[in-house]
């Protein structure tokens, strides 16, 4: 049996403000020297971070995207099995609240040590331009929830990259200094092997599958998953974007490049892989007790 690729419904993120994160990955630690703990980052810091970035807004999108999803896992593994019940199992794992506080528990060790780039975060973060950035992401991954935008998206992108031209050229200089084809790839196949965990350990499978035997069909997956990753990013590029003058792409791209805009961009990765990590290991062991008959 193949997982399904979670990629779809884990959502992958795009940009600074929404990205995935980075099979098996490290998380990311602060550079200190050796016998020195990072500073960690307190409470209210993180929380602060968290508004200004508008995690909230983004879980709720999230949230959306996860029920559809379960939806889709439904049909495709359990036809005869969903109902009342598998929503109300999916409604409980995409919780917005127990997202967002997960994310933040996350998103603070990973920013440990980090202080110093802060500073520069909130003063681009926080600024008119870069609420409006963020704003205009967030718009953009919930429009592109409706199939018909998503498909006019595709075809916006297919035509701009067809043409060349400095536009396309920021896109993918944008894409490139974040990194996120192959984090997002990386993130993706993550949620697909956590999916398969929980689905082993609730026993869905005929035969125990070993830990390289779940390795190994996930690999597998990697060319889908990273098409899949591309059809996706380029079109909510593009459309995220298309209000944006020239020169605030050019600043978003500068910001994107600085130490501070390296270092955000690395532990929200993180954050948001142990986010959909656990929510794919939640849905494996769901579904697999869906499948069984079992009380979940």
């Amino acid at each position: 049996m193949s997982a399904p690729s979670v990629f779809a419904s884990l959502a992958l993120s795009a940009a600074l403000g929404l990205t995935l994160a980075p099979v098996v990955s490290a998380p990311v630690r602060a550079e200190v020297s050796a016998g020195q703990a990072a500073a960690p980052v307190d409470a209210a810091q993180i929380a602060a971070l968290s508004d200004m970035m508008m995690i909230g807004d983004i879980m709720a999108v999230m949230r959306e995207e996860g029920l559809e999803y379960g939806q889709t896992l439904s049909s495709e593994m359990f036809p005869d099995k969903g109902g009342a019940q598998w929503q109300a199992v999916v409604e409980l794992i995409y919780d917005a609240e127990t997202m967002r506080s997960r994310f933040e528990a996350a998103l603070a060790q990973a920013l440990a040590g980090a202080g110093p780039e802060l500073a520069a975060v909130e003063a681009f973060f926080g600024s008119a331009q870069g609420q409006t950035i963020l704003r205009l992401e967030i718009e953009a991954r919930r429009a592109l929830l409706d199939s018909d935008v998503e498909d006019a998206a595709k075809l916006a992108w297919e035509d701009l990259s067809a043409e060349g031209g400095a536009r396309a050229d920021k896109l993918n200089r944008f894409a490139e200094v974040n990194d996120l084809i192959e984090s997002n790839v990386m993130g993706a196949m993550n949620a697909n092997l956590a999916f398969y965990r929980g689905m082993s350990e609730t026993g869905a499978f005929p035969r125990e599958m070993t830990e390289d035997q779940m390795l190994s069909d996930v690999w597998g997956q990697e060319p889908d998953v990273r098409a899949e990753t591309t059809e996706w990013l380029f079109p909510f590029l593009s459309l995220a974007y298309q209000p944006l003058s020239d020169d605030d792409l050019d600043a978003y791209i500068a910001f994107s490049e600085t130490a501070a805009g390296q270092k955000l961009n690395a532990a929200l990765f993180s954050a948001y892989d142990a986010l959909f990590t656990r929510i794919s290991f939640d849905l494996g062991r769901a579904a697999a007790n869906q499948m069984m008959g079992e009380d979940i």
